[in-house]
């Protein structure tokens, strides 16, 4: 059941002056195709315009924030901030997923926790705060829920690559990753994944998809690993 989108303004901190945009940015083209809506009327077009209001604000922000850092290195930088999985991670933080508009197909085959789906949701809200209220609106939404806390999401995102350095660096054993259980059917399964460093199993972790699981699972390890203060 698709929640109140009242409350959803409320925890973007920005309240529109044309609440119809907020509904059209939450509203996916599967629910649009369903309702024989014209196509202009889902949020594909808030996403493109939500895209390039994100990597203008995110390209402004590692500018200052790292003057010396080299083009190349800044571009890497701002493709992992607002790849799928990082806008997916900003869109659990706001449980994005429970307010969209979606086709019955969409939401029976696990739509409202699809990335995909919920990142593309994400940057049509920001296409539509850009409409509502400006620049200046979208770019404050973008730095309290995005570039917020980026080292905490940079080591989410990132977490196999992270945990494969420290293992490297501390460790004579290798990381494994094995699977636990999966559960659900075919259109909506759940994966349970472990992670081990030699014999020893440091974390665990649950997603819509192995990858996922493994990635939850090695965030937790890093976080078990920095209690144990191996750097």
């Amino acid at each position: 059941m698709r929640r109140d989108l009242k409350e959803l303004q409320r925890k973007t901190g920005y309240e529109f002056k044309d609440f119809s945009l907020l509904k059209q940015a939450m509203t996916h083209s599967s629910y649009a195709n369903e309702k024989n809506m014209p196509k202009y009327e889902c949020n594909e077009r808030l996403e493109f315009l939500g895209d390039a209001v994100l990597e203008l604000t995110s390209s402004e922000f590692l500018f200052y924030e790292h003057p010396v850092m080299p083009e190349g290195e800044l571009t890497k930088t701002r493709a992992s901030m607002v790849c799928e999985p990082s806008l997916a991670f900003c869109a659990r933080d706001l449980n994005l997923g429970e307010y969209l508009l979606l086709g019955k197909g969409e939401e029976v085959t696990g739509g409202r926790k699809r990335d995909s789906v919920t990142s593309d949701a994400l940057e049509a809200l920001i296409g539509a705060i850009y409409i509502d209220g400006g620049f200046a609106s979208a770019k404050e939404f973008i730095y309290r829920h995005i570039l917020k806390d980026l080292e905490n999401k940079k080591l989410f995102y990132d977490s196999k690559t992270i945990l494969q350095e420290i293992v490297q660096a501390n460790f004579k054993e290798a990381v494994t990753y094995c699977l636990i259980r999966e559960e659900g059917p075919d259109h909506d399964k759940s994966f349970c994944v472990s992670v081990h460093i030699g014999e020893e199993e440091y974390g665990i972790g649950k997603g819509r998809t192995k990858k996922a699981a493994e990635q939850e699972a090695a965030y937790h390890s890093i976080l078990k690993l920095h209690k144990k203060s191996i750097k």
